[in-house]
């Protein structure tokens, strides 16, 4: 792996907002030149993918992890505002999501319509959810303006976990999730990108994908394979980084 500095850091809104410009297969590619290799959310889909806006999606995670049920666990837990659900919630503003583990679960739920008023007031960004999500289309009708990723669509609540921990380190869909990582998703899928890692990550991606453009106006323009231009080489990127330098 290309020598980092590993330190979690708070991930700008400019780099936020730029990495919403690219294709997740782009990021994913990046993550893997870093070394990042288990960076994949499996099975977790984009719920709002014919939103206006919501296509693409990037945001620092605020993590909620859920336990299976059992009355010490269930005796241990606060109530009311001070459960840690609420209080991962309270964590998410602009340039945030709320990122459940619920174990894969997709009989179990991180919160319905009710619940998640709570991120819709704070303007959060949306929730991924290794689990299912409720009440998807009351979010859209009252126009809660969250992205909603999640594995399924479901109307139970949760019968067989509980949420016991928040702002901890979780898995989502196999991948790590520690508290500041960015989740970048669009209708491909969803992938975790290490907060440390995030800004040399979009730079590489926004390289690779304006050299990508590049090799296709090539080949549309001289009515050709793909194969003479493709997978873009060095010489590609040089040119495209000369034409867009200054």
């Amino acid at each position: 792996m290309t020598n980092f500095d590993m330190s979690p850091v708070e991930v700008s809104q400019e780099i936020l907002d730029r990495l919403k410009e690219i294709p997740t297969a782009t990021v994913y590619n990046a993550l893997r030149n870093f070394g990042s290799l288990f960076c994949v959310c499996e099975g977790i889909q984009n719920f709002t993918p014919f939103t206006p806006g919501k296509e693409r999606f990037a945001a620092r995670a605020r993590t909620l992890r859920f336990m299976p049920v059992r009355p010490d666990i269930a005796n241990d837990k606060p109530d009311g505002v001070d459960s840690p659900e609420y209080i991962a919630m309270g964590r998410c503003g602009p340039g945030d999501v709320l990122v459940a583990d619920i174990g894969g679960r997709v009989q179990d739920v991180v919160a319905g319509d009710v619940k998640l008023l709570q991120l819709a007031m704070n303007n959060a960004d949306g929730v991924v959810i290794d689990g299912a999500i409720r009440d998807l289309d009351v979010l859209l009708d009252e126009d809660y303006a969250l992205s909603v990723y999640a594995k399924a669509r479901s109307f139970h609540g949760n019968p067989s976990s509980l949420p016991a921990e928040e702002n901890v380190q979780i898995q989502c869909g196999g991948a790590l999730v520690r508290p500041g990582d960015v989740m970048v998703g669009d209708n491909d899928g969803v992938l975790v990108v290490p907060s440390w890692m995030a800004e040399k990550v979009l730079e590489w991606a926004i390289e690779h994908e304006g050299a990508e453009n590049l090799v296709k106006d090539k080949i549309k323009a001289e009515n050709v394979p793909p194969g003479k231009y493709y997978p873009p080489t060095q010489e590609t990127i040089e040119e495209w980084r000369r034409r867009n330098s200054g």
